[in-house]
C-alpha cells in the first residue's frame, strides 16, 4: 500500500500503509454496541501533553488565532474522517492552557470539532514538573474545569474527562475524586462524563461497580509495555475482555497504539509482540463492541503516530 498525503495549513499529514490497516481493522465493530460510535485519535502536543506550560498540539502555534486554529482543526478532523472514518478526537488541558489568552484560540479546536459533527474528549492532563499521578495544585484543578464547564457544559459534542491516568492514588481515593467531580458539576450530564480507570486508567470494574459512577463512561488505556508477560494474541485479547468485565456498554479505550512507521504489517499474525498487541486488542474491541481513540493520531515525530507530518509541496 502507498502512504496517503493531505495538506494541513501549510503542512503535509502521511497515513501509514499500517494505519491504513488498522483503521480497517477497529471500523468493523458491531452497530448494537454502547461505545462503539467513539471511533477516534488523539491530537497530541510534540512534547507529549505533560508539559509545564502551555499546551501546543502537533500543527498549531500559540501564535495562530482563533480563526486560523478553527480553520487548522477543521482540514486535520476532515482528512481523518476520509481516510479513516474517525468521528472522535481527544485533546488535552492543563491550567496554563486554560488560564492563559491561548484558551481563546484553543477553543477554536473544540468549536471546529463541533462544527465538523465531531465528539471531543477533554482530558486533564498533570504537569511534567510535578508528574506523579495526582493533581497538580487543587484550586488551579477546580478553576480550569469550572471554566471549560461554563464554557461548554451544554454543548453536546464535548465529553469530560477529570483526569488522564491518576496512579498516584490508591482506587479509592480516585473514586473520591472522581465523584466529587460529578458532585461539583452536577450539571454536565453522566452521558458526557469519562472516568478514568484507576492506576494508569486499567482498574475499570472498580469504576464500574461503584453506584457513585452509574451512567457514565469508563476509560481504558492498554499498550503493549503495560502487559511484558503477554507474547500472543490471545493473551491480548484475553487481557483486554477480562478487564472489561461486564461493563462493556461503558467501556472506551482512549488510549492504545503501536509502532506505526516501521513497516510492521498489522493484517497478518506474527510472533512480533507489536502485531500480536495491535490484532489482539482489536479483536478484543471487536467482540465487545468498544469505541477506541488511538494514540496517537497526530503528533509530530512520534513513531507511534499514524499520521506523519511533513512539508507540503508548493502551491
Amino acid at each position: 500500500m502507498k502512504a496517503k498525503r493531505f495538506v494541513v495549513a501549510g503542512a503535509a499529514l502521511v497515513l501509514t500503509a499500517a494505519a491504513t490497516a488498522m483503521a480497517i481493522a477497529v471500523s468493523t465493530a458491531p452497530a448494537t454496541a454502547a461505545t462503539n460510535d467513539f471511533r477516534g485519535f488523539n491530537w497530541a502536543d510534540q512534547r507529549d501533553n505533560f508539559v509545564a506550560d502551555t499546551l501546543v498540539l502537533g500543527g498549531l502555534s500559540t501564535s495562530d488565532s482563533y480563526a486560523t486554529t478553527v480553520a487548522k482543526a477543521t482540514s486535520v478532523l476532515n482528512s481523518a474522517t476520509t481516510n479513516l472514518n474517525t468521528n472522535t478526537v481527544r485533546i488535552p488541558v492543563n491550567f496554563p492552557t486554560i488560564s492563559g489568552s491561548y484558551w481563546n484560540s484553543y477553543r477554536g479546536i473544540i468549536d471546529a470539532a463541533g462544527q465538523r459533527g465531531y465528539k471531543i474528549i477533554l482530558s486533564y492532563w498533570e504537569s511534567s514538573a510535578d508528574r506523579d499521578g495526582t493533581v497538580d495544585n487543587d484550586s488551579q484543578y477546580w478553576s480550569l474545569w469550572q471554566t471549560i464547564v461554563n464554557a461548554y457544559g451544554g454543548a453536546s459534542h464535548v465529553y469530560f474527562e477529570p483526569f488522564n491516568e491518576p496512579y498516584g492514588y490508591s482506587a479509592d481515593a480516585w473514586k473520591n475524586l472522581a465523584a466529587q467531580w460529578i458532585s461539583t458539576y452536577s450539571s454536565v450530564p453522566r452521558s458526557r462524563i469519562i472516568i478514568s480507570g484507576s492506576g494508569y486508567n486499567t482498574g475499570l470494574i472498580t469504576i464500574g461497580s461503584d453506584s457513585r459512577f452509574d451512567g457514565t463512561y469508563i476509560s481504558r488505556h492498554t499498550y503493549q509495555f503495560f502487559n511484558t508477560d503477554y507474547t500472543t494474541e490471545a493473551q491480548f485479547y484475553n487481557g483486554l475482555v477480562s478487564s472489561v468485565g461486564s461493563y462493556a456498554n461503558r467501556v472506551i479505550i482512549t488510549e492504545w497504539g503501536a509502532q506505526m512507521t516501521n513497516g510492521k504489517n498489522y493484517e497478518v499474525p506474527s510472533s512480533d509482540l507489536f502485531i500480536s498487541f495491535i490484532r489482539g486488542t482489536t479483536a478484543g474491541a471487536r467482540q465487545l463492541g468498544l469505541g477506541s481513540v488511538y494514540w496517537p493520531g497526530v503528533r509530530i515525530n512520534d513513531t507511534y503516530s499514524l499520521f506523519g507530518w511533513v512539508a507540503a509541496a508548493p502551491t
